[in-house]
């Protein structure tokens, strides 16, 4: 079984299906809510995800209908949902195991940090594809 939880513990889950192919996006969006050079996410299906500690969770409305959720005491991004769908992003910071799923690209290439560079042979996107 794959787990993950936030930095603090107090949110926890389960995954008891698969993770979708690694994406790493560089939006300035996912740079600012991560405080890094880009975010590392998966698709998990709504129905796969289990969570604990809710209760803990805090959200926000990054851009119109997709929301982050993270922890409400230690800030850790755990997913995002967006509106009609029946994923959700998965935060791979926040894997506690090995999502058993591959790297696939690099998305938003255009919002590209630009004190750092992808030394990498995977396929970049300008925007998301």
């Amino acid at each position: 079984m794959i787990s993950g939880s936030c930095l603090c513990g107090k949110v926890k889950y389960e995954i008891t299906g698969e993770v979708g192919d690694i994406v790493h996006c560089h939006c300035e969006t996912c740079r600012k809510a991560h405080g890094a050079a880009f975010s590392s996410v998966a698709a998990v299906k709504d129905c796969d995800f289990n969570l604990s500690g809710q209760a803990s969770l805090s959200s926000y409305e990054s851009s119109p209908g997709k929301v982050r959720h993270f922890c409400s005491c230690c800030g850790t991004q755990v997913y995002a949902k967006r509106e009609g769908t029946e994923h959700l992003i998965l935060r791979l910071g926040s894997l506690d195991t090995d999502p058993m799923s591959r790297e696939a690209n690099h998305i938003w290439v255009s919002q590209k940090a630009s004190w750092y560079s992808i030394i990498n042979d995977l396929p970049e996107y300008q925007e998301f594809e």
